[in-house]
Formats: structure tokens, sequence, C-alpha cells
């Protein structure tokens, strides 16, 4: 079992890095003129595969409520399309536009060049120990 450091907090550590990453990567983005949260959702559809509402809100951490306006703003703005899901009649499909897959691609770009600044030095161990952290912090509320 892994023993926690006294006087250091993985959260408080956690939130700093979420903060100081979302101001380097919305400088970044400026000129898409995006919210963190619509950032989010769009980095989590770059892959280009559709999703329902509740899958990307499990991928990018938002509430259904969040997301929902995040959605209407990426909709409004020609990012992305909600249909109806095949086979489910309350069920919406996210997918990105052809604009909304530039920006997905742009954004994704700029995450990995931010990931690769911050974490390039360290060995591949350490990179995947933290991967192992966050993962286990992101299901503490499952």
């Amino acid at each position: 079992m892994t023993k926690v450091v006294s006087g250091w907090s993985a959260l408080l550590a956690l939130q700093r890095a979420t903060h100081a990453t979302l101001q380097v990567l919305t400088a970044e983005l400026g000129d898409l003129g995006l919210t963190g949260s619509e950032i989010n959702a769009l980095a989590n559809l770059a892959d280009g595969r559709g999703r329902s509402a509740s899958e990307l809100g499990l991928a990018a951490g938002t509430r259904p409520t969040t997301l929902t306006s995040v959605l209407d703003r990426l909709e409004r703005r020609g990012l992305i399309t909600r249909s109806p899901r095949l086979g489910d009649r309350r069920g919406v499909l996210i997918e990105l536009t052809t604009s909304g897959r530039q920006a997905a691609a742009t954004i994704r770009h700029a995450i990995t060049g931010i990931e690769q600044h911050a974490l390039g030095p360290l060995p591949a161990e350490t990179i995947a120990a933290l991967r192992t952290a966050l993962q286990a912090l992101a299901e503490v509320s499952r």
C-alpha cells in the first residue's frame, strides 16, 4: 500500500497542476475562443469516435448539467452535432463536425506539446506511476 506523505497533498498538487496547465492551454488556444470545459469536451472527442452524453461526461469528468450547456455552446458554434442514436430513441450521439475536428486536432496538439514539455524529462516508470495515481484519483467517487 502506498504511504501518504506527511504535509503534502496529492489532491492539492493536482489542483495546482490543473490550474497551471489550463492557464497555459487556454493561452495557447486563445484564438479558438473556447472555455476550459469546451476544450476538455473537444479534446475527449478528438479521436473521431462519437459518444453519448454519458460517455463523454465520464471521459471529461463533467457533470451532466454542465456538459449540456457546454454541448449547447459547441453545437451553436458548429463544432459538434447531436443526433439520435440508432436503436435508442432516447439516446443522443455527439460527433465532431469538420470544423470541430480541426479545433480538436489543434487542442490535442497543444495538449501533447504541454505534456512533452512538462513530462518529457521524466523516466517512463515515473510517467506510468503518475498515470496509475491519476486513474485512482479519478475513480474515487465510483
